[in-house]
């Protein structure tokens, strides 16, 4: 539903933002890459994931498209959630996840907090 918001950052935590785009503050979970890519920044521009449940709205904000695909196709993965897909992605870049994927190596993703040989 929505590619991305661009605006300025008006609160800026390791597991969170907050963007104010045109006056009205989003609220967007982060990964601990988008944070060490923005942290220095006034302005950006995050691709976004919209989340909607039953309980919840949510926004998960990514400062690339990979990042944000990684993260749709981890969320894809049967038992993988929004914030354990997080968790992942602040563990390791896009590429390092890529190849772990690739090579099927479990055991570096047991390092997630949370995660198991499951």
């Amino acid at each position: 539903m929505y590619e991305y918001l661009s605006g300025t950052i008006s609160e800026l935590a390791p597991t969170h933002a907050v963007l104010d785009v045109g006056g009205v503050g989003y609220f967007l979970q982060i990964s601990l890459q988008t944070y060490s890519e923005i942290e220095h920044s006034d302005r950006v521009k995050l691709f976004v994931h919209y989340v909607v449940r039953e309980d919840a709205q949510l926004l998960y904000g990514f400062a690339s498209k990979a990042e944000r695909e990684l993260f749709r196709h981890l969320i894809s993965v049967s038992g993988v959630g929004g914030n354990t897909a997080r968790m992942i992605l602040s563990t390791y870049s896009p590429r390092e996840l890529q190849g772990i994927i690739a090579i099927e190596n479990a055991v570096l993703l047991k390092n997630v907090k949370g995660l198991g040989l499951k």
